[in-house]
C-alpha cells in the first residue's frame, strides 16, 4: 500500500523533473519558433528578479526546467527556499545557451510564481496563529498534475499537509456517514483499514456528532463551519481526547480568533486553489 509522499530532497527532484517535462512538452510542442530566430552557438546569461516580497519555492521546478533544455547550463541562487526576498531583489542568476534560456523562460517562471505564492500564503497564516497550538494544514484542493508541487510550497511556508490522495488516509464525510449508515458504523468500519492509512479522521457537523464520535473512538475529528462558540465548547468536551480541527469559512481576517478556541489544526484549502501568483521577471544579457 503506497502511503504520503517523503518529501526528501531526491524525491522533490524527481518530481519536479517529472513536472518540467510534461509542463515544456505542453509549451514547446514541436519547437520553439522564436527561439529558433536565435543562434543556436550563443550564450547568455539572464537574471530572476523577485517583483515584490516573497517567500521564495520553487527552486527544483526551475532547475528541471532549465536543465531539461540545456544539461550545462549554471544557475546560481540568491535566495533559497524558504528564505524571504524583497522586492526587485535578484534571485536567480543563469548562465547557458541563449536558445535554452529563451525557451525555458515562461516554464520556469510559472512554476517559481506560483509556488512562491503558495509558501508566502501559507507563512502568512502560520503567521497570524503564531503562540497558539493551532497548525495551518492544506487540503486536496490543489491544481490537477502540481499536488505535490503545491503541498511542497506549504511545507515551504510552514505549514503542515494533510493527506496527500484519497490513498494514503480516511476522511469520513457527511456522505460518508450517510451510506455507512451512521456515525459509530463508519467509524467501526474505519478501524478494519486502519493499518493501512496514515490516520483516519471523521467530519462532524455539530457537538451531538462530536459527541458521538468520541464516544465511538474517534482520534482525528473534523469541525465543519462551527461558530467560535461551539468551537470553544467543542474544545472543552475534547478534553484533548482527539486531535481537533477546523474547516470551512477560514479567512485570514477569522484565523487569529479560530486559533485562540485551542484547536489543533485549521484546514485552509484556499492555499493552494485560491493564490495570486509572485511577479518575477527574467532579463537576459549577452555574454
Amino acid at each position: 500500500m503506497k502511503k504520503s509522499f517523503d518529501f526528501s530532497a531526491e524525491a522533490i527532484v524527481e518530481v519536479a523533473k517529472a513536472d518540467a517535462i510534461l509542463a515544456l512538452a505542453e509549451d514547446v510542442g514541436a519547437g520553439d519558433l522564436t527561439a529558433g530566430l536565435i543562434d543556436p552557438a550563443r550564450s547568455a546569461r539572464a537574471q530572476v528578479l523577485a517583483r515584490e516580497s516573497a517567500v521564495i519555492c520553487g527552486s527544483a521546478w526551475v532547475e528541471a526546467t532549465i536543465l531539461q533544455l540545456d544539461p550545462q547550463a549554471r544557475l546560481t541562487w540568491h535566495v533559497r527556499d524558504g528564505e524571504r526576498c524583497a522586492a526587485n531583489q535578484v534571485v536567480l542568476e543563469i548562465q547557458g545557451r541563449a536558445q535554452a534560456l529563451l525557451t525555458a523562460e515562461r516554464t520556469a517562471l510559472n512554476f517559481l510564481q506560483l509556488l512562491s505564492a503558495v509558501a508566502s500564503k501559507t507563512a502568512g497564516y502560520v503567521a497570524a496563529v503564531q503562540g497558539t497550538r493551532a497548525q495551518i494544514v492544506d487540503t486536496r484542493k490543489t491544481l490537477p498534475g502540481l499536488r505535490l508541487a503545491q503541498k511542497y510550497a506549504v511545507r515551504t511556508g510552514g505549514g503542515t499537509n494533510h493527506r496527500i490522495g484519497l490513498y494514503d488516509a480516511v476522511l469520513i464525510k457527511e456522505n460518508h456517514i450517510a451510506a455507512a449508515g451512521g456515525i459509530a458504523q463508519v467509524l467501526a468500519r474505519a478501524a478494519a483499514v486502519a493499518a493501512q492509512a496514515d490516520f483516519v479522521q471523521i467530519e462532524v457537523e455539530d457537538l451531538a456528532e462530536l459527541q458521538q464520535a468520541l464516544n465511538a473512538g474517534a482520534r482525528m475529528v473534523l469541525l465543519d463551519n462551527m461558530t467560535l462558540d461551539q468551537l470553544r465548547e467543542a474544545v472543552r468536551i475534547n478534553e484533548g481526547r482527539a486531535s481537533l480541527e477546523i474547516s470551512g469559512g477560514v479567512t485570514q481576517e477569522s484565523l487569529r480568533s479560530l486559533a485562540e478556541t485551542g484547536v489543533d489544526r485549521i484546514s485552509i484549502g484556499g492555499l493552494t486553489k485560491d493564490v495570486k501568483a509572485i511577479d518575477f521577471s527574467m532579463r537576459f544579457h549577452e555574454l
